[in-house]
């Protein structure tokens, strides 16, 4: 599946210039770039899909320290990319103009991922599941809210810790016009029967939806 090129993401950090079409990624297509994109546009990689594929059937690239066979393999914010063989790995954070950027990582950086809650299910057996943004979703025994978020450990499939949502707590926007931003929680209030967090970057003072942000420390 391919997308027009001037209809890609405002996301991706590429030109509207060029060839006529791009692919798509396999699915959170609203949040994600093609794995194909990536490492051929932006990373360069590699030249073409032919060597991508290559590559993947060498088992010589890792998402979230995982083998993936798709050249079309979602990339969403905060994934790890990683190479095996030469130990790079590249994790995806927002840039300040708002498009994905890929920063080199390495030691616990590049094994753990931080997943936001977006709601909680209880199994048979009142076992709770997780359900993390980006679709991804973890049974656990661990006291969290809607909300907080999950540092997970990619390497040895286990949560870490729960960052929970509160004031004094850093958050980084990932949606609407403060995309991007990073600062402290000074105070959560409610308004109109929303719940606005009240952040302090290096920009000055904010006030963001919590649905558009997720705690990071």
């Amino acid at each position: 599946m391919h997308l027009k090129r001037n209809n890609i993401g405002k996301f991706w950090p590429i030109p509207r210039k060029g060839t006529k079409y791009l692919a798509v990624p396999s699915h959170n297509q609203n949040e994600a770039m093609p794995l194909v994109v990536v490492l051929r546009n932006v990373l360069k990689v590699v030249k073409n899909k032919k060597e991508l594929k290559r590559l993947l059937n060498e088992k010589k690239i890792q998402v979230n320290h995982k083998e993936v066979k798709e050249t079309n393999y979602p990339i969403c914010l905060f994934d790890i990319i990683s190479f095996p063989e030469s130990k790079n790995n590249y994790k995806v954070v927002l840039s300040r103009d708002k498009k994905m950027i890929f920063e080199e990582v390495s030691g616990k950086k590049s094994e753990t991922k931080v997943y936001k809650l977006m709601s909680k299910k209880i199994l048979t057996n009142k076992v709770i599941q997780f359900n993390l943004m980006q679709g991804r979703n973890i049974i656990s025994k661990e006291k969290a809210n809607v909300g907080d978020s999950v540092l997970f450990n990619l390497k040895e499939n286990k949560i870490e810790k729960i960052i929970p949502l509160e004031k004094g707590r850093e958050a980084f926007v990932m949606n609407g016009k403060h995309a991007s931003h990073v600062g402290k929680i000074e105070e959560l209030i409610e308004r109109g029967g929303k719940l606005i967090a009240k952040i302090k970057s290096d920009d000055g003072k904010i006030n963001v939806w919590t649905k558009n942000i997720i705690v990071i420390e």
